[in-house]
């Protein structure tokens, strides 16, 4: 790739997303219809919504070494405490957004400032018991608010005209490619500022970012409040693109998908998390389909009921990427690169037969 090219892809990338809703481009086997069509549109918004996500919890993961299980508690509140503030207090979407991403900033501040007290495995243990604690809450839909396991609709009366109904499919299409960018950004300037600088080093050795002066725990507890903050925005993403809010926001599978999309993609890496998010989510939509689809019903049944579950077509993926692709996706060009260098460097030179002229 030239240096012109390496710089400029991303800009020619998201111009052709942003016009992607004026495209009639079929694309057989990757969707169903054209690619402007609403359907297609609204599963490309939700891949590049889990690509957010992904490329958020990174920053945990990837930038700062913190194996969190608890991440989908915090969207879940962004998406919970939006859709309240709308039904419950009659905010207009507007400020009902603002409210829950806030909402999701306190309690990211809050139970971080708990989880971050253990390190390593005690810290994924504790993350991993309030995601539980918030996950039986929404289930136990206290005095009526959360809907249990029906979960509850947006009003659609407090929503923006232009964000209703399948004709503005495009406009919720281009919120999502918005929040994509939003989190990009964010991670690309934190990462790169000296408090990124320090996550590195406790990524790579907490002890010695001790000897050096610093206290870890501040700097743990920015990257998990930042990243709370991100997946709470795409909690409210989330309600634009699906009506409502459900309990399987707030589900431990909720994380574990987001654990897979960056391992997946590749664990802190610039594009790997949202490779890797964008991937999972079509896969898992597009595999759905053909689990249930006349070509696997007509199978032995050998074959039949193992490819009839997509989460068994998801994991034979995810195994498979994993082993022969370690590092994730993100990594593969490098590895191609330095397969091509390292074969003519290991052949042997052609011996010239002594006396030849």
């Amino acid at each position: 790739m030239t240096p012109l090219l390496k710089r400029w892809w991303p800009a020619a990338l998201l111009l052709v997303l942003l016009a992607a809703p004026y495209s009639t481009l079929p694309l057989p086997g990757l969707l169903d219809g054209p690619l402007g069509s609403p359907g297609s549109l609204q599963l490309l918004a939700l891949c590049l919504l889990y690509g957010g996500l992904a490329t958020g919890y990174d920053l945990l993961l990837g930038r700062t070494g913190l194996l969190s299980f608890g991440h989908a508690l915090y969207f879940a509140t962004g998406l919970y405490a939006t859709d309240l503030a709308m039904l419950e207090l009659g905010l207009p979407f507007a400020a009902a957004a603002l409210f829950g991403v806030a909402c999701s900033v306190a309690l990211a501040l809050l139970l971080g400032s708990v989880s971050l007290r253990v390190t390593g495995i005690g810290f994924s243990m504790v993350t991993l018991a309030f995601a539980q604690a918030g996950a039986i809450l929404v289930q136990r839909n206290p005095g009526g608010l959360t809907g249990g396991e029906e979960g509850r609709s947006a009003p659609a009366e407090q929503l923006p005209g232009a964000l209703v109904g399948i004709q503005n499919t495009a406009n919720l299409y281009w919120i999502a490619l918005g929040y994509l960018v939003l989190v990009l950004a964010v991670v690309h300037r934190t990462v790169a500022s000296p408090t990124g600088r320090v996550w590195a080093g406790i990524r790579e050795n907490e002890r010695r970012v001790e000897v050096l002066g610093l206290r870890p725990y501040g700097f743990k507890l920015v990257a998990f409040t930042v990243s709370g903050a991100l997946a709470g925005a795409g909690g409210v993403v989330y309600l634009l693109l699906t009506g409502g809010a459900t309990p399987q926001a707030a589900s431990s599978d909720a994380t574990l998908a987001l654990l897979v999309m960056v391992v997946l993609g590749g664990s802190g890496t610039r594009w790997g998390p949202l490779l890797g998010g964008v991937l999972y989510t079509w896969a898992a939509h597009r595999l759905g389909d053909l689990a249930n689809s006349a070509s696997v019903a007509e199978l032995p049944a050998v074959l039949r009921v193992p490819l009839s579950q997509p989460l068994f077509l998801l994991g034979t993926l995810f195994v498979a990427v994993v082993y022969l692709l370690p590092g994730g996706l993100a990594r593969l060009p490098a590895r191609l690169r330095a397969g091509r260098t390292a074969r003519p460097a290991a052949a042997p030179a052609t011996a010239v037969p002594e006396g030849a002229a």
